[in-house]
């Protein structure tokens, strides 16, 4: 069971939110609006938020720029992850990952079980990271964004939680490349 070590400072990443959906807008984006309530309450920074049709180019173009972007940590998409002839996502962002982080989806559907039962195989949360940035892809659902924030990002993007989080990796990430973007963060 991790926990918060209260000796070590915390570190605000500067985290990017997609919104992917044909039909949502800033004024009616549940889910965008909760992830980006839960970052900033827990002391991140939004470094951009963003909505897009589901388009695999148009949802590229963004994630790219946001990847290239050494003022952005994490990506959190959210929408397209479903099975329906517009759920691009997963298509979409998986390509970009130079690894993935098989794990993330595996931690999200025991805890999307425990909450809607099978229906949890309907989703097809994925993760992965490139270069020095973190990308979530999160169903779209606001219930979906609470589980997987509270759940599992809450406490991966915090530098206290132990015995191990992302944040004190981070400048490992792109060592191949040498800009850690966490700075402060030692392993």
């Amino acid at each position: 069971m991790s926990s918060i070590d209260e000796s070590k400072q915390f570190i605000p990443l500067n985290i990017a939110v997609l919104t992917i959906s044909d039909t949502r807008s800033l004024d009616d984006d549940r889910s965008g609006t909760t992830l980006v309530d839960r970052l900033t309450s827990a002391g991140h920074r939004l470094a951009a938020r963003e909505i897009v049709t589901d388009d695999v180019e148009a949802i590229r173009t963004i994630v790219r720029k946001w990847i290239a972007d050494p003022g952005v940590d994490a990506v959190i998409t959210t929408g397209g992850t479903g099975f329906t002839g517009r759920d691009v996502t997963p298509e979409a962002i998986e390509p970009l990952f130079e690894k993935r982080m098989d794990g993330f989806s595996i931690a999200f559907h025991m805890l999307s079980h425990a909450k809607i039962g099978a229906s949890t195989i309907q989703s097809r949360a994925t993760a992965g990271v490139t270069g020095a940035t973190y990308i979530f892809c999160l169903p779209g659902s606001p219930g979906a964004c609470k589980d997987g924030w509270d759940g599992i990002l809450a406490h991966q993007l915090d530098y206290r939680t132990r015995p191990c989080n992302f944040v004190e990796i981070m400048p490992r990430l792109d060592e191949h490349l040498r800009r850690p973007k966490a700075k402060g963060a030692t392993a």
